[in-house]
């Protein structure tokens, strides 16, 4: 594409595409140039620009090649394999290589999903910070069962984690709450998140009430609707991309005490 152009006939804006299975055609452009290309540019107005996008949807696609993964390549405990894929991404300087996609569901079983920040991670599991009323807290709440997924599409991976949640213990949040820059300490008490307000200018003035109620303070208390939730994981799936969609899947699954490994087919 080269880019949003006017015609000499219309102020209409519009774009100029290439369309492939046309045959040889010349081009007349407005410059009086003249050119023969095999797949002929055509102007289509802006306004139309997004049913072409919905007639190329099913060309979009990537092959996959970088890397190969087999049961015998994976570390024997998946946080361990977790913890060398995960610094690769960061070694790789991926943008928030710690973004990862939270899955929860309501009581009767409805699906939600949503970005957050991995914060921490071990034995013990993956924590992530939010505010305890919100429609995750909600959900959590009523149904303490959550996924986790990282795509990192630069290194063709994903990991799938599923598990239990609970909530960490409240030093823990404290301690990390004040790590965080003041301005997101603000944030957090100002913000009744997921709840609908009537405009932005509520939330900026719940903002500056909470700046002048901790003038002065640059580590702030914590809010009693804020905190930490940690996933347990009984499932780890490692995925890495490859030729002809034969991806490479691997799968973690308690068993008793120990980590049983598998192959899935793609």
């Amino acid at each position: 594409m080269n880019g949003a152009v006017f015609d000499f006939f219309s102020n209409i804006p519009k774009i100029l595409v290439c369309v492939p299975d046309f045959c040889a055609a010349k081009v007349d452009f407005p410059n009086g140039k003249k050119e023969e290309r095999e797949h002929p540019l055509f102007l289509i107005p802006l306004s139309h620009l997004s049913l072409l996008s919905h007639m190329n949807l099913a060309e979009l696609r990537q092959h996959y090649a970088l890397e190969s993964l087999s049961e015998t390549d994976v570390r024997p405990d998946p946080v361990a394999q977790f913890a060398y894929w995960f610094e690769e991404a960061i070694s790789s300087q991926l943008l928030e290589p710690n973004a990862m996609t939270l899955a929860t569901a309501t009581a009767n079983g409805r699906p939600n999903a949503r970005t957050v920040l991995l914060k921490d991670y071990g034995s013990q599991g993956f924590t992530f910070f939010t505010n305890y009323e919100s429609q995750k807290g909600a959900e959590l709440a009523a149904n303490p069962q959550a996924a986790l997924l990282f795509t990192w599409l630069e290194l063709q991976r994903q990991i799938r984690i599923e598990g239990r949640v609970e909530k960490i213990d409240t030093e823990v949040s404290l301690a990390y709450f004040q790590s965080r820059p003041r301005e997101s300490q603000i944030g957090a008490w100002a913000s009744s998140q997921s709840h609908v307000i009537e405009g932005r200018e509520v939330l900026e003035k719940r903002e500056a009430a909470m700046e002048l109620k901790f003038a002065g303070l640059e580590k702030l208390p914590l809010p009693p609707n804020w905190g930490g939730y940690r996933v347990i994981p009984d499932a780890f799936e490692f995925w890495q991309g490859r030729l002809s969609r034969l991806h490479d899947r691997i799968l973690y699954t308690r068993e008793g005490g120990e980590w049983k490994i598998e192959r899935l087919a793609p």
